[in-house]
């Protein structure tokens, strides 16, 4: 039956984080929520502690990490306060309305950012390259068109969670082949192309499977634990095609989840 589905987000298991940091998570997302400014001073200790129904040593640690973030600093005997361009750790992107009816395409960094949890991208390979013919049939360039590639792991507060392989046409966004996204992100990549290119919907399929011995490595496993390959092909606000992903999960640190409706 024909059905509209929401676009599907993989989300790290809040269980396998420590708790300080679910608290910090639930912080920063009290602080984004607030709209509050540089120089604001957060509720004491005490009441942080009470709200979140964890110990005063628990809250210190979240504060902690927030501060090492550079949100947050304290100043001695009067408590913690926002920093000095604090907002650019703070989510400032929530997902748009698709026209269909479901989300816009949330970006991987989008998500981290939205649940306050840290980002780091480990960068394998890079280079440009001619695209293959099925390549040339998916993102629509012409048979051995220019594609920016990419293979990297990527990090939550630390742990590995997805070993991704991202291919895009490179003449929809040339500077692409220079930036180092080892400190930015692909979609704030794309954002900032002329014309700016916008994920506005994908194609998105989940299988799973078992790691292969380089997966198995990479991301760190040493048991049974399967994988979740993601599949994506976005498309940009043209309709044209922007992004083929294929994405590693381990399986203990994602969740597939939809809306689906008739």
């Amino acid at each position: 039956m024909p059905s509209d589905v929401t676009l599907p987000q993989g989300l790290l298991d809040p269980d396998s984080l420590p708790l300080y940091s679910r608290v910090a998570g639930r912080l920063l997302s009290a602080i984004a929520a607030d709209h509050a400014r540089p120089g604001d001073r957060l509720p004491s200790e005490r009441s942080l502690a009470a709200r979140y129904g964890v110990s005063r040593v628990t809250l210190r640690s979240a504060l902690n990490e927030l501060a090492e973030r550079g949100v947050i600093e304290s100043s001695p005997a009067r408590g913690w306060f926002l920093a000095q361009g604090y907002e650019r750790a703070v989510p400032r992107h929530p997902q748009s309305p698709d026209p269909r009816g479901g989300q816009a395409v949330q970006g991987f960094a989008d998500y981290a950012a939205q649940h306050g949890f840290r980002l780091r991208d480990e960068v394998l390979e890079s280079r440009v390259r001619a695209a293959t013919v099925q390549e040339s049939e998916q993102l629509r360039v012409g048979p051995g068109g220019a594609l920016f590639e990419m293979r990297r792991l990527r990090f939550l507060d630390g742990l590995v969670v997805v070993l991704e392989h991202n291919r895009l046409p490179l003449g929809l966004c040339p500077r692409l082949a220079e930036a180092d996204f080892t400190r930015d992100t692909l979609f704030a990549t794309l954002r900032r192309a002329d014309p700016p290119q916008l994920p506005k919907v994908a194609d998105y399929s989940v299988e799973a499977r078992h790691p292969t011995e380089e997966e198995r490595g990479l991301l760190e496993i040493t048991d049974a634990t399967p994988v979740l390959v993601a599949t994506q092909l976005a498309f940009n606000q043209d309709a044209q095609p922007l992004e083929l992903t294929a994405a590693v999960f381990r399986g203990d640190r994602y969740h597939f989840r939809a809306s689906i409706t008739g």
